[in-house]
């Protein structure tokens, strides 16, 4: 489809999960804002990614916050590979088993992949289309693949930071292929603030420039060193002019260094304004079955003031409850939360 704006063209290349279908919503989105700018009225990136709620969670590859949950549901509730990495680097589940097992033993029908369980597995056709087929018949959602191990997007060298971007090119096809919306990356770099936030915004719009063509956005998960200081990370957001890209605020991870941990709520408020997913980290419950180091309705609250409705991911990632149980506890908790917030967001 060509759109001309301004005399200038723009090719619109839509690439839906499923071979020869398109996506009439993620064009919908993208003239908006070409025939906005045509207007002479710019819309805020922020804006725009939180005005894109209005897509449906069964159209895959829409650039958005995120495949947005049913409004009367404030959000939905997926669940991170990552809450179950012992049994998959223990050999207990294949990545194969885990459509089935969300749903099967949680009741959870939209999962979060971690390349981590396949790394080997991102350009394999067959396996891609057995696993989607696993979806399929389960019937559950592949929502974003957790991408780790393939070099940082932020690095000083030129070369390195190109090796890279063009390591995720696999993942963000599999995304596709398996209808996603997003992969989840790193802003992983070194040097002083500033530098740092310039390398990480030059791999990730390098990056996003590639997964544009594939309707998957690429976000950024806090995830340690500067990422984890929610000011930084919320000032890359700013420099990248991709929009698809976003951020995946999580709950937990907001250590920067041994020495210095930033405050979870607050980070979380900086990143939501650019967010199309979310981690709802959790590490242990009391016996009221309230997460102990975060509270819930709290940061919940942060979430919804935002505008965010879409899917918040289960990551259970504690040690002294069993993870079958912690999944539970943080889903049952999610849970009375959405319940005891609806009066005043639905």
């Amino acid at each position: 489809m060509i759109v001309k704006i301004k005399d200038k063209v723009r090719k619109i290349k839509v690439i839906a999960r499923q071979p020869g279908k398109r996506s009439p919503f993620i064009f919908y989105l993208v003239c908006l804002n070409c025939f906005a700018k045509a207007g002479g009225v710019m819309i805020n990136r922020r804006k725009l990614i939180q005005g894109a709620a209005i897509g449906s969670a069964v159209m895959p590859g829409v650039i958005s916050p995120s495949i947005f949950a049913q409004e009367e549901k404030l959000f939905s509730i997926s669940l991170a590979q990552w809450s179950l990495f012992r049994r998959f680097f223990g050999g207990e589940l294949s990545n194969l088993d885990f459509p089935a097992y969300a749903r099967n033993e949680f009741g959870i029908e939209a999962v979060e992949y971690v390349n981590q369980f396949w790394m080997d597995k991102a350009e394999d056709k067959n396996y891609l289309a057995e696993l989607k087929q696993r979806c399929d018949d389960n019937g559950v959602q592949s929502v974003l693949i957790m991408c780790d191990r393939e070099g940082a997007l932020g690095s000083p060298d030129d070369a390195a930071r190109r090796e890279a971007v063009t390591n995720h090119y696999k993942w963000v096809a599999a995304a596709a292929w398996l209808g996603c919306h997003a992969i989840r990356v790193n802003a992983q770099s070194e040097g002083e603030f500033e530098e740092q936030q310039k390398l990480a915004a030059d791999g990730l719009n390098r990056l996003c420039e590639f997964a544009n063509d594939y309707g998957i956005s690429v976000i950024v998960e806090n995830h340690g060193g500067l990422s984890s200081n929610g000011k930084w990370l919320a000032g890359v957001m700013e420099m990248v002019g991709a929009d698809n890209c976003g951020t995946l605020p999580d709950f937990g991870n907001f250590r920067i260094t041994p020495e210095e941990t930033y405050d979870h709520y607050l980070g979380v408020e900086e990143l939501m304004p650019y967010a199309r997913g979310v981690s709802a980290k959790t590490y242990d419950f009391d016996d009221n079955g309230n997460e102990t180091f975060t509270d819930f309705e709290r940061m919940m609250r942060i979430v919804l003031d935002s505008g965010y409705r879409g899917y918040v991911g289960v990551e259970y990632e504690g040690r002294i409850i069993e993870d079958v149980e912690g999944i539970r506890l943080t889903k049952s908790l999610l849970e009375k939360v959405r319940e005891q917030l609806r009066p005043a967001y639905a």
